[in-house]
């Protein structure tokens, strides 16, 4: 059972698990007492930042975490603040609904998805419920454009869940659950069946892609937002170079393209997008390393940019963010360089703009994050557990 508990520790010490919407902008209460004083604070509370860091818990994923914990995050420094820990077993991936009043968690090596509610006043997190997403060890989960659908990537299971979000924001029992087929690829240990890693809508909100790194696969769905099933696009999927691995997928917002970031071959492919039929082409395979890199390695995440002139990839060996320019007429990706991360294994990243309210106009960064921040990375210092 889910409970709340207090934290002493302030410091992000452990296994850490962000997507780009689990950083909410909360307004904070608004007081009306009057004065500059006054409307300062309600300005900065307004400001306020949280952030929901999942962690691991068991001695199987070699846990040190108590769950999900929520830390308020200064806008002006960038200082985090723990403010509560929710313990709950193994939440590995977390999302926020559309409209930012509820937290939605999977969890490594069990089969289920977890709702909960937000304050947007303080930050805390209240848990409302759990379902069954009908696979093990799920590992990524992503929240249909109407907001009443969570489909579920179930990494051990090899299937696609869906869950449906109550007005309340609990969640119901699963609507449906498929199971993706095909030829386990070559590495017989990382591959030995089928392993959705990542579950993305495209950004019309049609259709979903899901990298299978086990089967080399690039699967595409249709989600029914009135019944929550899921039915194949034409053609239903897309294969891979064999052993790639594909792991991750992201859409460009405003030309019909896709990347993906392969992992067992440290490889970014370039794929043309058909918006009508949900049908991926690849037109280009660059390495996600720089040439002169000989030791071991493995990709990870993808990110392009929101003005789409960028795409990002994290590598795990060589510990970098891979930088690719878009070509703006073909879509196809040209090297840029590559910034090092200064901590291992960065698994997740997410890119960041500044505020609208800055009077010089400064480039996006790619930021990760780790244990301890450096610089103005913060990366992901993992252990390699099969996902």
């Amino acid at each position: 059972m889910a409970k709340a508990s207090p934290a002493a520790d302030k410091r992000i010490n452990r296994r850490v698990i962000l997507k780009a919407g689990t950083a909410l902008a909360a307004a904070g209460p608004a007081l009306l007492r009057g004065g500059h004083a006054e409307a300062q604070l309600r300005a900065d509370r307004a400001r306020a930042l949280f952030a929901y860091v999942g962690a691991f818990t068991t001695p199987e994923r070699k846990g040190h975490g108590g769950g999900i914990n929520v830390y308020r995050v200064d806008p002006t420094s960038g200082a985090w603040t723990h403010e509560q820990l929710l313990e709950i077993v193994n939440p590995s991936f977390l999302t926020l609904d559309w409209t930012q009043r509820f937290l939605y968690a999977v969890h490594a090596d069990l089969e289920e998805v977890s709702a909960h509610a937000i304050d947007k006043q303080n930050g805390r997190i209240t848990a409302l419920n759990r379902q069954s997403c009908g696979g093990k060890n799920p590992v990524h989960l992503s929240i249909d454009p109407t907001g009443r659908w969570i489909v579920t990537a179930n990494y051990g299971a090899g299937s696609v869940g869906v869950v449906p979000v109550e007005k309340d924001g609990s969640l119901g029992p699963r609507s449906d659950l498929v199971n993706l087929p095909g030829e386990p690829g070559p590495d017989r240990k990382q591959q030995a069946s089928s392993h959705p890693h990542d579950v993305v809508f495209d950004p019309s909100g049609r259709f979903i892609a899901v990298p299978d790194k086990g089967l080399d696969r690039i699967f595409v769905f249709r989600l029914d937002a009135t019944s929550g099933k899921l039915t194949p696009a034409d053609p239903p999927l897309v294969a891979t170079r064999a052993g790639a691995g594909p792991r991750h997928i992201a859409f460009h917002p405003q030309m019909p393209f896709a990347y993906v970031i392969n992992e067992l071959s440290s490889s970014v492919a370039t794929y043309r997008f058909d918006p009508q039929r949900g049908a991926l082409q690849p037109i280009q395979i660059l390495p996600s390393l720089p040439a002169s890199y000989t030791g071991n390695n493995t990709g990870a995440e993808i990110v392009v940019a929101p003005a789409g002139r960028v795409v990002y990839a994290s590598n795990r060996g060589h510990d970098s963010i891979a930088i690719f320019a878009v070509d703006q007429s073909n879509g196809t990706l040209t090297p840029v360089g590559w910034a090092l991360t200064h901590a291992k294994s960065p698994r997740f990243f997410a890119s960041i703009r500044q505020p609208k309210s800055s009077m010089r106009p400064t480039p996006m960064r790619a930021s990760a994050l780790s244990r301890t921040p450096t610089r103005s990375w913060r990366s992901a210092s993992t252990k390699r557990t099969g996902c």
